[in-house]
């Protein structure tokens, strides 16, 4: 049998019951704000179910953003990159209105591949991250990885015999981000390693990758060219490709700070 609960508690009694309920129920944002919500809402005469529904999203609004940290987090990106401190006005190479739809997420959603090519200093690497970001806070599962990091913990993984748990855990993302692939020439070995991620991946979950090399010098990298063929065709079939261009406007900012200009 349920015990009755008395009815009209004094305000302390109420606030001690409301903190013991949200630490029970774990809703730390309701616990934090219950108090001010409440104030606001008799100033604002608000209904009953207005104030819960503020309660409510207050609660949803501040658990989602906690679960985008966590996922911003467990991406590994090494530095914070928004698509808001992109300066597009400096690289007249890159389309705003493509970047903003690929920041969309519509592309990670169907599992396409996105290419970003140009040379240092371009503004790859800013918009590999910021991409990725958006994803991460749309809510989709992001890994970010240098490509040569990449391929010594596949060939580590290997010759431990965690190569199928390893292909496994980089397959299982929504959105893999590879940095800086083309910046040195890969093995066969370990060439052919990568392109066992890249297979796993193929039309079930998006990759991102940004290079500083075109497609038709990746041989560099990839150095045999049947392999190398493979590789771009599963990095580009149905997939976004951005040229950032040939001119850094990372050195022009620094010689333009240098002369004080």
């Amino acid at each position: 049998m349920n015990a009755t609960r008395p009815r009209g508690l004094t305000e302390p009694a109420a606030d001690a019951a409301i903190d013991a309920a949200c630490r029970n129920l774990r809703l730390p944002t309701m616990r934090g704000q219950f108090s001010e919500l409440a104030d606001a809402a008799a100033r604002d005469q608000m209904t009953y179910r207005g104030f819960l529904a503020e309660l409510l999203m207050a609660e949803c609004d501040d658990r989602n953003r906690r679960r985008s940290e966590r996922r911003i987090k467990a991406a590994g990106f090494p530095r914070e990159k928004a698509l808001r401190t992109f300066d597009f006005d400096a690289n007249s190479a890159i389309d705003p209105a493509a970047i903003h739809t690929l920041a969309s997420c519509d592309w990670v959603r169907k599992g396409l591949p996105l290419c970003l090519i140009g040379d240092s200093g371009t503004g790859k690497s800013h918009l590999l991250i910021a991409l990725g970001t958006e994803a991460a806070m749309a809510g989709f599962r992001v890994k970010y990885v240098l490509a040569t990091k990449l391929v010594n913990e596949l060939v580590e993984a290997a010759d431990e015999k965690l190569l199928t748990k390893t292909i496994a855990r980089y397959g299982r993302v929504d959105l893999l981000c590879i940095d800086e692939l083309g910046y040195m020439e890969l093995d066969r070995r370990g060439a052919e390693l990568l392109f066992q991620v890249l297979t796993e991946r193929e039309e079930k979950n998006s990759m991102a990758i940004a290079s500083n090399e075109s497609f038709s010098s990746w041989t560099k990298t990839f150095t045999d060219p049947r392999l190398c063929a493979a590789i771009v065709d599963r990095l580009t079939f149905g997939g976004n490709i951005i040229e950032t261009g040939s001119d850094s406007y990372r050195l022009a900012h620094t010689k333009a700070q240098q002369s004080g200009g």
